[in-house]
């Protein structure tokens, strides 16, 4: 006698990226294969309640198209976040309402299933380690060029926070020069290697009030301003990479983030510098560019929420 039909739908895990601009969503298979996906504005000005109330949405919207049992939800948010807590601690002026907000406990209540929150950086990497240009490897650094520079470690097969939530936030190390700092301080790696700051050196150069984007065009045409911010913020980046190396003794670096589209301009200079001063060890550096793109920290939310659940089964 034949036994009971089989449910054959889908087990899936949602990862969720929160930015200043928009909020994409993924729905991934226990494998973390993405199976669908949407993008939506960010009501960032509108405060935390409806920062969420664009995700739920979206992830109804998604499961609509995407008929599928949801085992679980990932965050990556813009900010200083708690991941413990599920909250937002601190958030920029690009947002309004943002910090305090209880991430994980409103999603988890409105979804009926576990939640998740790490910042989007840590995500970032969670995602290149789980499925992209690192995939498998146990430690790395993961970056992100973006309009700051954020940083995080994975070590021993797992992500590091550091007893303040701040390990490996390589954007705010001081060193690189006495440019003030978004943040207040000075000489901070990101004054050289952010979206922002690219087309900052290149205004002082020029004169010029251009997009970073644009800088890279002209990048591209041979403008020796623009390829000299783009060689300075390429040294910039190798002395933080060979910083952590001797500190930490990570030699696997992932880099993303909407600066790393000029990858042809970035990569000749990181190599030089690494070239010129390797790190203590001896070890050769292997530098990769992100392999999941603007999916990355979506997917490495989903790839969190997997390992929790996972962890949670098993115990």
């Amino acid at each position: 006698m034949p036994g009971p039909a089989r449910d054959e739908t889908p087990r899936v895990f949602a990862g969720v990226d929160i930015g200043g601009t928009t909020t994409q969503v993924v729905l991934c298979g226990e494998d973390l294969a993405v199976l669908g996906r949407t993008e939506v504005p960010t009501p960032a000005a509108q405060g935390g309640e409806a920062m969420l109330r664009a995700v739920l949405d979206a992830v109804a919207a998604l499961r609509a198209r995407v008929p599928s049992r949801l085992l679980a939800v990932g965050v990556g948010a813009a900010g200083v976040v708690d991941a413990r807590a599920g909250r937002v601690l601190v958030a920029s002026d690009s947002f309004s309402g943002w910090a305090g907000t209880e991430v994980t406990a409103t999603l988890g209540s409105a979804l009926d299933v576990p939640a998740f929150l790490d910042n989007d950086v840590n995500a970032f990497l969670y995602g290149e380690v789980a499925r992209g240009a690192v995939a498998g490897e146990r430690n790395a650094l993961g970056m992100t060029l973006g309009t700051g520079v954020g940083g995080a470690l994975w070590m021993n097969g797992s992500l590091v926070d550091g007893p303040h939530g701040a390990a490996g936030e390589i954007g705010h190390i001081p060193g690189f020069g006495d440019i003030l700092c978004t943040c207040g301080g000075r000489g901070h790696l990101e004054t050289l290697a952010s979206g922002r700051s690219i087309a900052a050196r290149y205004r002082e150069r020029t004169g010029r009030q251009v997009t970073a984007t644009e800088v890279a065009a002209a990048a591209t045409e041979d403008d020796p301003d623009a390829r000299a911010v783009f060689d300075v913020a390429g040294w910039a980046i190798a002395r933080a990479i060979l910083i952590t190396a001797g500190v930490v003794d990570i030699t696997t670096v992932v880099i993303g983030g909407g600066v790393s589209r000029a990858w042809e301009l970035l990569e000749p200079p990181i190599l030089r510098a690494l070239g010129d001063e390797p790190p203590v060890s001896g070890q050769a550096i292997l530098l990769a560019r992100t392999r999941l793109g603007s999916d990355a920290v979506a997917i490495g939310a989903a790839a969190r929420a997997r390992t929790e659940v996972t962890a949670a089964t098993c115990a």
